[in-house]
């Protein structure tokens, strides 16, 4: 009988994703549907459509099929800029969303707390923060999202120097906006709060190495050769082979230093570590590469200061 092999990252990766989409799920359904709060995404979208129907005609429509219908010709647009492994990824991300939301308001119709009182909608601002931002930032660490307006963050993130957190934050911003009329004022700041919460977790607990625009990567292994094919044959850039030498053994060894987008350094991670595990990695965030496969230089050479464009 043979022995199933279990791709051990992928397991790791599936299970981030499926893990984080039923946490965020939780919380959409039990923390922030019920107290109103919008703080942006497919779900704070869903969430002002889902009480304006019942507002207005007394139905009700699952807010997990709202979301589900809106992140559609948004997930058609993630496929198209970060193709299929992206594209198949995500969709799971984004039904496994839709689905945990439907689960949880079925298990939890009337939520958990007494909503009528101040103590609870901070409560509910505290735990969609907690659980959306940690949900979110597990499925994201593994190069995919829960869909919706995720991805819109991530191709914003991608080719603007904004990180991935700020992206969210701009994107999320005009959503809360929007619930003010709907909501009203008290709610939407409620709602910024949230995704306040949202966006430092997933920049500064969850989404490994930070989240800038680009990583100055310096690597001293044996295997330098090898990790720079993986570099110019995968991830499609180049680099630069340094010779350096050991402050304490005087060893002559070879650095390789390069610039990778944010989006493949997992992948970069996962290359060295299968390669070299006891490879050495300094790591930089970088917020500004200019010349051939990024910002053109022509772009910023006549500005007046580059650091601050």
């Amino acid at each position: 009988m043979k022995k199933i092999k279990i791709n051990k990252q992928a397991f790791s990766d599936w299970s981030y994703i499926v893990f984080g989409t039923f946490l965020t799920g939780f919380g959409i359904s039990v923390f922030m549907n019920p107290a109103r709060l919008a703080p942006g995404g497919v779900s704070g979208l869903g969430t002002i459509i889902y009480h304006v129907i019942e507002d207005r005609t007394g139905k009700t429509m699952e807010l997990g099929l709202i979301m589900l219908f809106l992140s559609v010709p948004i997930y058609l647009l993630g496929l198209a800029v970060f193709g299929k492994e992206f594209g198949i990824r995500t969709l799971a991300g984004t039904l496994l969303l839709s689905v945990s939301t439907y689960i949880f308001d079925s298990i939890f119709p009337y939520g958990i707390l007494d909503y009528s009182k101040e103590s609870s909608l901070w409560l509910c601002t505290l735990f969609t923060g907690l659980t959306n931002g940690v949900g979110i930032g597990l499925v994201m660490r593994t190069g995919s999202n829960t869909g919706g307006t995720d991805i819109i963050a991530q191709i914003l993130a991608r080719y603007t120097p904004l990180g991935l957190g700020n992206a969210l934050l701009f994107v999320d911003g005009t959503i809360i906006f929007a619930s003010t009329f709907i909501f009203g004022i008290e709610n939407a700041l409620y709602s910024i709060v949230v995704s306040i919460t949202i966006s430092l977790i997933i920049d500064r607990v969850i989404v490994p190495f930070g989240t800038n625009y680009a990583k100055t990567v310096y690597i001293i292994s044996p295997h330098i050769n090898e990790i720079g094919e993986y570099i110019l044959k995968t991830i499609n850039r180049s680099g630069t082979i340094v010779p350096a030498r050991g402050l304490f053994s005087g060893q002559e060894k070879d650095m390789l230093m390069t610039v990778i987008p944010k989006k493949d350094m997992t992948k970069l991670t996962r290359c060295v570590k299968n390669v070299d595990p006891n490879a050495f990695l300094v790591i930089q965030d970088t917020y500004h590469v200019l010349g051939e496969g990024y910002q053109p230089l022509e772009v910023v050479a006549d500005s007046k200061d580059v650091s601050q464009s």
